[in-house]
């Protein structure tokens, strides 16, 4: 006999009404077939749920246990019959973000703040690569949209601008590129550039468009440790602008006066499959992140 949902049920009606008359008067049956389903789960777990010497429906010790558990499963199966029915309606049971680590990732996190008040019922899971590992992340997860800072045309896929972002070459106060006018290329290469690795590619063979190409290179895994290793004095290199705006004017970070530019502006792209249009949830999720994003800027 497997685990009978029906007895379970039955089993909390009875706690809840006090006893089995009751019990098989809610439940519009008569009380013999409500006592033989009791009696059926009894048999099957080899336990004695009730106490049949008083004069209520007074569980056991083990019948408290089974109680309980028993509305647990009742309550899973109430989630399931619901996420199901939700389901059937055109939700996605899950719903795959990638995002290049360089965007800001409030805008996503407002997003989905709007999403679970409105109770949606799609399963969101957001994961975070750098440059080139946000496309291979994407193809390899088969995910449904992501964040890219830097987006090749392709007929496979649809992209959406968003608010552009700025990202700034600057380094701490006390660094010596900081005090130096009109910096060529080549003092750069005299410091230590700091900067964050490919994560598609772990021989860190792969360069950002942006990086400078020195020798003397420190690669990291996030820009939370960059900006640290930044504020240490340790080296220079590109900052997204939003995570240093409190830095750059209190003056611990300060913009180089790079002869190029010190500056740069891109239009980041939210993008998802041609041949998988967006579902329910995808199509709500993308809007909100276009929304939020204007927010940001």
């Amino acid at each position: 006999m497997r685990l009978d949902i029906a007895a379970f049920h039955a089993l909390n009606v009875i706690v809840e009404e006090g006893s089995f008359a009751k019990a098989a008067k809610k439940l519009h049956k008569a009380q013999s077939a409500v006592s033989y389903q009791i009696k059926k789960l009894e048999q099957h777990l080899h336990v004695e749920i009730f106490d049949r010497n008083q004069y209520r429906a007074e569980l056991t010790p083990a019948g408290q246990v089974v109680w309980s558990e028993g509305v647990r499963i009742l309550q899973q199966a109430h989630r399931i019959e619901t996420l199901a029915l939700r389901y059937g309606r055109g939700w996605e049971p899950r719903l795959d973000l990638v995002i290049d680590g360089s965007l800001p990732i409030e805008p996503v996190f407002r997003a989905l703040k709007v999403m679970s008040e409105r109770d949606i019922p799609t399963r969101v899971q957001i994961k975070t690569e750098f440059l080139g590992g946000v496309h291979l992340r994407f193809e390899q997860d088969k995910s449904d949209l992501m964040m890219v800072k830097e987006y090749t045309p392709s007929p496979t896929l649809t992209a959406q601008p968003l608010s552009p972002t700025t990202i700034v070459l600057v380094a701490s106060r006390d660094h010596a590129l900081s005090g130096q006018s009109h910096i060529a290329l080549e003092q750069l290469f005299d410091h230590v550039e700091l900067t964050i690795h490919d994560s598609s590619d772990p021989d860190k063979k792969a360069l950002d468009s942006l990086q400078f190409g020195g020798d003397r290179v420190f690669y990291l895994s996030d820009f939370s440790s960059k900006k640290r290793a930044l504020m240490m004095g340790l080296g220079f290199g590109w900052m997204p602008g939003f995570l240093i705006r409190e830095e750059l004017t209190s003056g611990d970070l300060v913009e180089l006066d790079y002869q190029s530019r010190s500056r740069h502006t891109f239009t980041p792209q939210l993008v998802y499959p041609s041949n998988r249009p967006l579902g329910k949830a995808g199509t709500i999720m993308a809007d909100l992140i276009k929304s939020e994003f204007s927010l940001n800027s």
